[in-house]
């Protein structure tokens, strides 16, 4: 069965408006009030409405510890769950956000605590007596742990190894505060609210900012797959996982053919379906209609005793519209399929909501329907299942096939390079006046950002805009420079290895964990299973691109649940029309963004430049693409920033 109706923003309440768990904490010296510690926590209200708990407990030093959650009942939906949880020999407290999915097998293992409850958090702490902090090696899930042992005098900060669930921690003078957002720390007694420089240009590039940087001094975001320790005042963090050392380990014992690693790989996301199905609540999945979501739902539907529940949007614009797609799959597979059909009017809607539950500039513009979707799925369910992670792990973008040739003619851009360097030739036909993609080929020179080319003038007009700001401080450059760290020679490879770091944590699953929780609903994400993961770095990578076929072997283990016709189609996305915006709607706000009284007050921007650039990208219009005068993405990166600071310090939401 399938539902179409319009978005319609009566038929949600405000009161859904909150969502999953969060955590906040400190260890301070310093004095927290209860009523203090109360306000930092229900910043977080809308991640978790059904149960909260602050604690303090005193620590060696003259320290205090607080540990404290808002709760969003998943599982074991009784007060048996409620954190912080004590240990049942009072050793450990914990308080954490996510899910363990394999809780249950670990709990045959752990058979000799005495449980009281039947959640996932009590197996962190029975885990933790029994196995030390290198229990997390053990978990199958997305978590963010808080835990405090009383033996050790001891604080652990643990996130899980792909960075699905986030966590903030400020570090100054030997105290530490952390969260699950930013909002927490913001209200912490006695925290300064200054905003780090130094990310500025990366961010108006990369529109995200990644671990461990955040958008103020002194507060940083705990890595994917890291361990923090704080212990006499200090603090102590070491990798129990990392994208590198797996794949390193992993590529060692490839999958000797292509059929065992099909099948294995099937089974695999299988069984991270199935354990990503268990709940007390309502459950159903995303349903783009592409080949992630559509195996994903496949085997939900597989599993599952009747219909399961599927959500998509669909957007008037034909031009980017995929509801066709999704309603195809959804008829094929015989789900209880849900459709929204959105107009730009809705989206708009949205924009004013990024600040307040994205935290810190973010401006990836695809949030906005990313918003919608899980507005839409949070009237039927609780938790939905998602196609995350299948293109970074499978290569799946388009970049990829781009750095595949871009390596086929390294050499010859490097001669072109030299030759350009020629005194007698760079006075005839410098560089800067070559075509566009023979430039990009040939200015490609640094070993430690080679799969990162291809963006024209954004890195260094992402610079100017900060402009003289960058002399008075360390600026992050714009790309990572960290290409040589990774153990391949193939640049497709190394190029997915860097967007697994940096741009699936920091841009895709920030994106979805903000916008799923804003609406109190719990995102899954199967393909990002640690045994799928681990698995993948096994499987060859000529089975991934396959004679220019991207995500082959994903396709293929596909096919076997739906007919090839229903998922062969270009790839859309969620298009978002910000030349249209920015230069309609959203003209009037960023002229004020831009304006000279602000960018003074604030002292973050090169203020003549702005003036000029967005003075420029406005009177050119749709004249400038192919121009190089058309930068709505960074335009956008700056508008998002000015809202979200209009947003936390002119409006005193902080």
């Amino acid at each position: 069965m399938v539902r179409v109706r319009e978005c319609q923003e009566r038929a949600f309440s405000d009161v859904e408006e909150y969502c999953m768990c969060g955590i906040c904490g400190y260890i301070r010296r310093r004095e927290v009030t209860p009523g203090q510690f109360k306000r930092m926590n229900d910043t977080m209200y809308h991640r978790g409405p059904n149960d909260s708990g602050e604690e303090v407990y005193p620590l060696a030093g003259g320290y205090q510890i607080g540990f404290a959650q808002r709760r969003l009942s998943i599982m074991d939906l009784s007060m048996l769950g409620h954190q912080p949880m004590h240990a049942a020999d009072g050793r450990v407290v914990v308080v954490y956000n996510g899910e363990i999915y394999n809780f249950r097998e670990l709990r045959e293992e752990l058979a000799d605590y005495p449980f009281r409850s039947d959640c996932d958090t009590e197996v962190i702490i029975a885990a933790y007596l029994k196995w030390g902090v290198s229990c997390v090696n053990r978990f199958d899930g997305m978590f963010a742990i808080a835990l405090f042992d009383r033996k050790e005098e001891a604080v652990y900060l643990i996130r899980d190894r792909i960075g699905k669930k986030p966590l903030y921690y400020w570090y100054e003078h030997e105290e530490l505060v952390f969260a699950s957002e930013l909002k927490p720390i913001m209200a912490c007694p006695d925290f300064r609210a200054e905003i780090d420089r130094g990310v500025l240009s990366r961010y108006l590039y990369q529109q995200y900012i990644n671990a461990p940087e955040s958008v103020y001094e002194n507060v940083y975001k705990l890595a994917p797959g890291a361990v923090l320790k704080f212990q006499n005042g200090q603090i102590h963090t070491w990798n129990y996982w990392s994208v590198r050392e797996a794949y390193e380990r992993a590529a060692k014992d490839p999958v000797k053919s292509y059929e065992e690693a099909k099948e294995q790989l099937k089974a695999l996301l299988e069984r991270a379906v199935s354990l990503r199905m268990i709940a007390d609540v309502p459950l159903g999945t995303f349903l783009s209609g592409g080949y992630d979501s559509s195996l994903v739902t496949a085997m939900a539907q597989a599993h599952a005793s009747g219909p399961v529940k599927t959500f998509s949007i669909g957007f008037h614009e034909e031009s980017y519209n995929e509801a066709p797609y999704s309603r195809a799959v959804a008829d094929y597979l015989g789900t209880a399929h849900t459709e929204l059909m959105i107009g730009e009017t809705d989206m708009l809607q949205m924009v004013e909501s990024i600040p307040k539950y994205y935290d810190e500039p973010f401006a990836d513009s695809s949030q906005i329907p990313t918003m919608l979707v899980c507005k839409l799925a949070r009237e039927q369910v609780t938790v939905a299942l998602s196609g995350d992670g299948g293109d970074e792990f499978y290569c799946g973008y388009n970049i990829y096939e781009k750095v595949a040739q871009a390596q086929k003619l390294d050499r010859l851009g490097g001669l072109v390079h030299s030759l350009c360097g020629l005194p007698g030739v760079r006075r005839l036909c410098p560089e800067s006046k070559l075509p566009f993609k023979a430039r990009v080929i040939a200015g490609n020179r640094d070993r430690e950002t080679k799969t990162q080319f291809g963006a024209g003038n954004y890195p260094g007009i992402a610079r100017e805009m900060v402009g003289r700001l960058s002399s008075e401080k360390r600026m992050l450059p714009v790309h990572y420079p960290v290409e040589s760290a990774y153990p391949v020679s193939d640049w497709q490879i190394c190029r997915m290895l860097l967007d697994m770091d940096t741009y699936l944590p920091g841009d895709i699953l920030c994106k979805m964990d903000r916008a799923s929780m804003k609406y109190s609903l719990e995102a899954r994400c199967p393909i990002l299973d640690p045994d799928v993961m681990d698995f993948s770095f096994r499987i060859p990578h000529s089975y991934k691109y396959a004679a220019g076929d991207k995500k082959h072997i994903l396709k293929e283990i596909a096919y076997d649940f739906m007919p090839r016709e229903l998922l062969e189609r270009p790839k859309k996305g969620f298009g978002v029309p910000l030349d249209k915006w920015l230069r309609g709607p959203l003209k009037e706000q960023l002229l004020y963004y831009a304006g000279r009284e602000l960018l003074k007050r604030q002292n973050l921007f090169d203020e003549p430049y702005i003036s000029k650039m967005v003075e420029r990208y406005l009177e050119t219009g749709d004249r400038g693409r192919g121009t190089g005068e058309n930068y709505s993405g960074l335009i956008w990166s700056f508008f998002v920033f000015q809202q979200w600071y209009t947003y936390f310090h002119e409006n005193s939401n902080m």
